[in-house]
């Protein structure tokens, strides 16, 4: 069989739920999805949606692309995370539901609802969601897109629950007003975003702005070779360091008071050196307190914003 008929054969029975994504009849043709006049190219089960960030976007995409191309395995502590970041979910509530993984980076989230939901939607707008096609093989229920996140040609209310995680704060627009516009896809989101160490020491707030110095030079390498050692060295050379330190303190009481032990502290190098990855080589970061999460009681009638790390995570509800 050849690639072709194996990538028809995937979504010839997800044709009704593509069509109720998209608002309109969806079909297969000899050139790939056909909605309401349009043809979407179809890559290894991957609808190409054709309407991808340039300009000032274009390095984010490739970054994030690069990132889960060379950190694309799913890790034991990965469901560790899940389960901090839907502390908030009733997951249970999610069965039947069509859930929908907004910047879906290799799907590690979508992985572990995959058994948990009716469907899944992952769209990702960088070469990383080819990598979530294949961390969820063995999924029949989800539908794989790459596009721009902020213009979705589907349908308003197209998901039951949709959440992102972790991407917002990457895009070169406000990521608040990215939020609100969140609202138009589904009842129920979850986001996160960076936080600006409001509820930290001062001196958190100071080495951010070293940290910030260095990153501004250093998202401008794209060299592979370059970009992987630096992580590899700034796990081993930086992250690792502080975390020993926090475990030497902590009999003292003393461990949440390093930076970065905190959320690194059970994680393995191989995790923390992707952290590094994308917090070094990714130019556009935003950063927002919670009391402006708060603020999106504007658009919102309910906005709950976990204590828990990683800050902020919050739950927001029409």
């Amino acid at each position: 069989m050849s690639p072709e008929a194996r990538t028809t054969s995937y979504y010839a029975d997800k044709l009704g739920s593509l069509t109720d994504l998209f608002g309109r009849p969806a079909s297969l043709g000899p050139r790939g999805l056909e909605v309401g006049g349009r043809t979407y190219t179809i890559v290894e089960d991957v609808i190409l949606l054709g309407e991808e960030p340039g300009g000032a976007a274009e390095d984010i995409r490739f970054t994030f692309g690069e990132e889960w191309r060379s950190y694309g395995t799913i890790l034991p502590e990965h469901e560790e995370e899940f389960e901090r970041y839907f502390d908030l979910v009733d997951l249970d509530a999610l069965k039947g539901s069509r859930v929908c993984d907004l910047g879906c980076g290799m799907g590690r989230w979508s992985h572990f609802l995959k058994d948990r939901v009716r469907e899944l939607v992952l769209v990702d707008f960088s070469e990383a969601v080819f990598v979530a096609r294949r961390n969820l093989a063995g999924a029949r229920n989800a539908l794989f897109f790459k596009g721009d996140l902020t213009r979705l040609p589907f349908r308003e209310d197209f998901a039951d629950f949709l959440f992102c995680l972790g991407v917002l704060h990457h895009l070169p627009t406000p990521c608040l007003d990215e939020v609100r516009k969140l609202r138009r896809g589904a009842p129920e989101v979850l986001v996160f975003l960076y936080y600006a160490l409001d509820n930290r020491p001062a001196y958190f707030r100071w080495l951010l702005a070293a940290v910030t110095v260095l990153r501004r030079v250093l998202c401008r390498v794209k060299d592979p070779f370059v970009r992987k050692a630096f992580s590899a060295a700034g796990a081993w050379g930086s992250y690792l360091p502080l975390v020993l330190l926090g475990r030497a303190l902590r009999p003292l009481g003393l461990a949440s008071r390093v930076p970065l032990y905190d959320f690194y502290h059970d994680k393995s190098m191989r995790r923390i050196e992707a952290d590094v990855y994308d917090r070094f080589f990714t130019r556009i970061e935003q950063r927002v307190t919670r009391q402006e999460v708060l603020g999106l009681r504007d658009a919102f009638s309910e906005v709950k914003v976990s204590q828990s790390l990683p800050y902020w995570h919050f739950l927001l509800r029409r």
